[in-house]
């Protein structure tokens, strides 16, 4: 969220575009969902911006904002990360003399607590906007959003394990300098939202989407298509 609703709009297009141009400099297909991730970011902050035209309330800007924040990102950052990490190694298969890209087992098992943990947290925050209201309210430079959350502590844990932790357990260093930063970033725009002075969390996208758009383009392309190498008969 920003501090106003030009600031919001400004920022969704803004972070859109990084977006747009950071899926056009996918190599790896399993890169797509993280590279896309900036486009979902600059659409949250656009919905926003519809939010605050609308002067809070519970009208459908405001779901469409708590739909995107609560239920999806826990699933997409995890998700990203995975099939990112299932496209990063390469090993030769001796059998075809080829090479395939697999991920190891240790980077899949790892991965996999995350996104299991996102999927739960997920379905938790997925049920409770479906069976409860979900409002927004004008506070100043700031907007507050109150949604019914049982064991609320539990579920941020859990949405941050996802989100913020599966960044942390990539192999990549970018991604987890962007781990770092998201969990930096994270704590201090929620402090200055806690206060009522302003709206950070547009700030923290647009790091995010610029960082996603350098691990993009410094991603190696994949693999050619396997081949097999044939031996000619010996006579």
């Amino acid at each position: 969220m920003c501090w106003s609703a030009t600031a919001d709009l400004w920022a969704g297009l803004g972070i859109g575009a990084v977006g747009v141009v950071s899926l056009a400099s996918v190599r790896r297909p399993g890169d797509a969902p993280l590279a896309a991730l900036p486009l979902l970011l600059g659409a949250h902050q656009l919905v926003e911006a519809a939010v605050w035209h609308a002067g809070g309330g519970t009208g459908p800007a405001t779901l469409a904002w708590a739909v995107i924040a609560l239920p999806l990102l826990p699933l997409w950052v995890p998700f990203g990360v995975l099939t990112a990490a299932r496209s990063r190694r390469s090993v030769p298969l001796a059998a075809t003399r080829s090479r395939l890209l697999v991920p190891s087992a240790a980077d899949r098992s790892r991965l996999l607590v995350p996104l299991a943990v996102g999927l739960a947290t997920a379905s938790v925050l997925a049920y409770r906007l479906a069976t409860r209201p979900v409002s927004a309210e004008i506070r100043g430079h700031t907007l507050g959003y109150t949604v019914d959350l049982p064991y609320a502590p539990l579920v941020l844990a859990g949405y941050l394990l996802a989100t913020v932790g599966a960044l942390l357990l990539a192999r990549d260093r970018l991604l987890r300098i962007l781990g770092l930063v998201t969990g930096a970033g994270v704590a201090v725009c929620a402090l200055l939202w806690r206060t009522e002075f302003v709206s950070t969390w547009c700030a923290l996208a647009a790091v995010a989407s610029l960082l996603l758009l350098v691990w993009v383009r410094r991603r190696p392309r994949s693999d050619p298509s396997p081949t097999v190498t044939r031996r000619p008969l010996s006579s």
